[in-house]
């Protein structure tokens, strides 16, 4: 797939242990399987970067390390994917979405609320929308989640099969 892309934008591990707060992961950070570009470790990271994008906490990139280290996954696509999916500018739809997923998933009426950042606002104008918005981020976060995984699964595997007959193609000569 985009072997040759990834390999430039990603920082080599023995580069990345002289930085501070890669240190608190020790010698974990150089494991190979966790920069390795094979399929299933990019598209197993992918999907699970997606579904930590609707985690509703402001932890997103350390669970995103978190998940690779322990399930020994690509970590620069689970830390990239938590990042394009969950960046300031789409964290709001984002969350949004996953409010009314959970909406109607419980069926019950949609509470119009202005977001207010303050403690009185998550004190008391939070309590009709939690339970809606925790269902629709779960919801989502598995739904999203698996769709993304199984998307590049399929993408990656329709490339390949077409860089197989593309590249066995031209050594087929027509026989006249």
């Amino acid at each position: 797939m985009p072997r040759a892309f990834l390999k430039k934008i990603v920082p080599a591990p023995h580069t990345l242990r002289t930085r501070w707060p890669v240190r608190i992961c020790g010698e974990r950070i150089a494991d190979p399987q966790l920069w390795t570009l094979h399929r299933r470790a990019v598209t197993y990271a992918f999907g699970a970067g997606v579904a930590i994008s609707f985690v509703p906490l402001p932890i997103h990139l350390l669970l995103a390390v978190i998940v690779a280290l322990v399930w020994r996954i690509n970590l620069p696509v689970i830390y990239g994917t938590t990042w394009v999916v969950a960046n300031p500018f789409s964290l709001v739809p984002l969350y949004y979405f996953a409010y009314r997923v959970g909406v109607e998933v419980l069926r019950v009426p949609p509470h119009h609320f202005r977001f207010v950042p303050d403690w009185r606002w998550f004190q008391h104008a939070l309590a009709p929308v939690w339970q809606p918005f925790a269902v629709g981020c779960l919801v989502c976060a598995f739904a999203f989640g698996v769709i993304g995984w199984l998307a590049l699964e399929l993408v990656w595997r329709w490339h390949v099969a077409s860089r197989y007959r593309t590249r066995h193609a031209a050594h087929v000569t027509p026989t006249s």
